[in-house]
């Protein structure tokens, strides 16, 4: 069962971003090691590309999410678009992104992505949303309006989705892959056994028969997956959901350290290092992965152009033996 979350502030008051973890105990937030710093956003194109969103009213998960790599990312005009507006009807322990009964959707919202991409003269672009169990397709008509609209602009831009699981939303992911995304992303974010715990509106073998219904659905088009770590799962946990992964026939893999955004947010119970991110990643690829990327920094839009022409020449070389 899915708890839509509604808020209403009190007049002059500014409505609390996570109302369900106020409650919550402070739980300590712990220093990061020397391979997770990062450089502080503010290039001149970092600013040109905040200055595209905020014109065109859109949202980022760069942003909201609180996304470490945004300096970088943003430094080379690589904004994730986060449509359906920018609070979200889940309340999983990882996520930083506002939470309540988000407001209606943006009729406008398809036009104004595909003239922000062809704005920042994007190669490939990245679209995500908020959960919206609120709508009664769980918002997958506007992601394949969304699809259209820059598919009709930027016709050489190859588009990957991200999207929610769409639990109990018939016909939903097949609306989504109908529209022809490049990539379908569906993120299985953490192991089953924390699922409760860490991301409970979710329902873990939902979101493997999401994947494995894109496959069904279109075999040629490319899938993704990602989890954290450092959550308090095992290894012998991370094995077996790559293991499942592979069942549903995923293409590419991504594998990124949690970090935790707030004291209310479930803690980091582990920084994984470099050398242990490698040793997954060949694991990964020993389990028929055409793409893995595991590393602290990795992110499901982190380098998202440059990882699908790895993927697209991946398939071709596997065809080709």
């Amino acid at each position: 069962m899915v708890t839509l979350l509604h808020t209403t502030p009190k007049p002059g008051k500014a409505r609390p971003r996570h109302p369900e973890k106020r409650g919550n105990p402070d739980a300590p937030i712990l220093r990061k090691p020397s391979w997770i710093r990062v450089k502080a956003p503010g290039s001149p194109v970092y600013n040109e590309t905040r200055k595209i969103m905020r014109d065109h009213g859109l949202h980022t998960v760069c942003e909201e999410a609180g996304c470490p790599n945004i300096g970088e990312c943003w430094s080379k005009k690589h904004a994730t678009m986060m449509i359906m507006g920018d609070t979200c009807t889940r309340a999983c322990a990882f996520c930083n992104v506002r939470t309540g009964l988000p407001g209606p959707l943006d009729a406008e919202e398809p036009e104004n992505v595909a003239r922000a991409v062809a704005k920042l003269g994007l190669n490939h672009v990245v679209i995500t949303s908020v959960d919206r169990d609120d709508l009664a397709d769980g918002g997958a008509a506007h992601f394949a309006q969304v699809i259209a609209a820059t598919r009709k602009l930027s016709p050489g831009t190859t588009i990957e989705v991200l999207t929610p699981d769409f639990l109990r939303k018939d016909g939903a992911i097949e609306t989504v892959a109908d529209a022809k995304p490049d990539v379908f992303n569906h993120n299985l974010e953490t192991v089953p056994s924390l699922y409760l715990s860490i991301r409970p509106g979710a329902r873990y073998f939902h979101s493997l028969r999401l994947l494995q219904m894109v496959k069904e659905r279109d075999a040629s088009m490319f899938t993704k997956s990602g989890i954290m770590v450092g959550l308090g799962e095992t290894r012998h946990e991370i094995l077996q959901v790559m293991d499942d992964l592979r069942a549903a026939q995923v293409d590419f893999l991504t594998i990124g350290q949690y970090l935790q955004p707030t004291r209310k947010h479930a803690p980091v119970k582990s920084f994984v290092t470099p050398d242990e991110f490698k040793a997954y990643g060949r694991m990964a690829y020993g389990k028929g992965f055409l793409l893995v990327s595991a590393s602290p920094l990795t992110r499901s839009s982190y380098h998202a152009g440059d990882d699908f022409a790895r993927l697209r020449a991946a398939r071709a070389a596997s065809l080709s033996d």
